[in-house]
C-alpha cells in the first residue's frame, strides 16, 4: 500500500508531464490506447468519477445546497464566457468556417468530466465542481443547439435521452456509489489509506482518455495547423482567466474560485468531437478542432492544477519562514 501511495503522490505531482508523455507516446504507438473506445471509455470515466465520489461527504452537499446562487453564477458563466469568447476569436482571427464551427461547438458544450479531476487535484471545491458539471450537462440538450444556431448559424441535434443516460452512468451513479462508500467506510483506517491512492487512479484514468483520443485522431492532430492550436489555446486560457475573475467578482472562497476557473475553461471537448463528426461530416476540420481541444484541455487543466498546488506550497514555505 505504501508503494502505491508513493506512485499516486508522484502522479499527482507530475500530472502534466505524465499526460503529455502519454499523448506523445500514443501518437507513435496508437495501438497502446486503441482499446479506449465506446463502452470502455465510458467505464474508465465511471472509475474516475467513483474516485471523486469517494472524497465527498454529506456536509459538502449541505453547504452546496445552502448557496444555490453559486451554482447559478457558475452555470451562467459556463454558457456565456466560452461561447462568446469562441465567437470573438473566430471573427478576430479570421478562422475558416470549418475550424470556427468546431471551436464554437466546443464553447457551447457543457463542462467536461476532467474538470472534476482537476478540482480534486488542486484542492478545489469538488462538490461545487460536480454540481456545475451536472447542471451544465443537463442543460446541454437545450442550450447547446440554441447557442450553435445563434453563434455559428448551424443546427445541431443533441440526443437528450442518450446524454441523460451518459450522465447517469458516467457521473451520477459512480459518484453516488463513491459517496455511499465514504459514508459507510469513511471512519475505517484501511479506507483512509486506500483514499491516498485515489488521486493516482484518477490521473491514470485521465491518461487513458487522452490516449484514446490521440489514438483515434493522432495524424489529424499533428497536421491540424498552428492556427487551430492558437485558437484552441487562446479559447481555453481566456476561459480559465475569465472564470477566475468571475469567482473573484462573486466573492467566492479560494477553492470555489479555482473550481469555477477550471469548470469554465475546460469544456466537454470529447462530446464536441462526437457531435462534430456526426453533424458536420462535410466539415472535417470541425472535428479536428474539437479533438485538439480535447487533448489540450486535459493537459492545460493538469498544468493549471499544478500551478495552484505550487502556489500553495510556496505560500506554506513563506509562512514557515516567517
Amino acid at each position: 500500500m505504501r508503494f502505491l501511495q508513493r506512485i499516486s503522490a508522484w502522479l499527482s505531482k507530475w500530472t502534466p508531464l505524465f499526460i503529455t508523455l502519454v499523448a506523445v507516446g500514443t501518437y507513435f504507438v496508437p495501438a497502446a490506447f486503441g482499446w479506449v473506445r465506446g463502452y470502455t471509455q465510458t467505464a474508465v470515466l465511471g472509475v474516475i468519477m467513483l474516485t471523486m465520489g469517494m472524497t465527498l461527504k454529506g456536509e459538502d452537499f449541505r453547504i452546496l445546497a445552502s448557496r444555490p446562487l453559486d451554482l447559478l453564477i457558475g452555470s451562467l458563466a459556463q454558457y456565456s464566457v466560452m461561447p462568446l469568447v469562441a465567437w470573438v476569436l473566430v471573427h478576430t482571427m479570421g478562422l475558416p468556417k470549418p475550424v470556427g464551427v468546431g471551436l464554437i461547438l466546443v464553447g457551447c458544450c457543457p463542462g467536461g468530466v476532467s474538470s472534476n479531476i482537476m478540482s480534486f487535484l488542486c484542492k478545489g471545491d469538488v462538490a461545487f465542481s460536480v454540481g456545475m458539471t451536472t447542471i451544465s450537462t443537463l442543460a446541454a440538450p437545450f442550450v447547446t443547439p440554441l447557442l450553435m444556431l445563434w453563434l455559428a448559424g448551424e443546427s445541431v441535434d443533441v440526443d437528450a435521452v442518450g446524454m441523460f443516460t451518459s450522465i447517469l452512468f458516467v457521473t451520477i451513479l459512480p459518484i453516488a456509489v463513491g459517496f455511499t462508500l465514504n459514508a459507510v467506510c469513511g471512519q475505517r483506517k484501511g479506507y483512509g489509506e486506500a483514499m491516498k491512492v485515489m488521486p493516482g487512479v484518477a490521473v491514470l484514468g485521465l491518461a487513458c482518455i487522452v490516449g484514446g483520443v490521440v489514438s483515434a485522431h493522432g495524424p489529424k492532430l499533428l497536421h491540424s495547423g498552428v492556427l487551430i492550436f492558437v485558437g484552441v489555446f487562446l479559447h481555453n486560457t481566456l476561459g480559465y482567466i475569465l472564470g477566475y475573475v468571475t469567482g473573484v467578482a462573486a466573492r467566492f472562497t479560494k477553492p470555489k474560485r479555482r473550481t469555477i476557473s477550471i469548470e469554465v475553461g475546460m469544456q466537454n471537448a470529447g462530446l464536441a468531437t462526437v457531435l462534430a463528426g456526426r453533424h458536420f461530416p462535410a466539415l472535417p476540420e470541425a472535428a479536428v478542432a474539437s479533438a485538439v481541444s480535447c487533448v489540450w484541455h486535459s493537459i492545460s487543466g493538469a498544468l493549471l492544477a499544478g500551478v495552484f498546488n505550487a502556489v500553495d506550497a510556496l505560500v506554506a514555505r513563506l509562512r514557515r519562514g516567517l
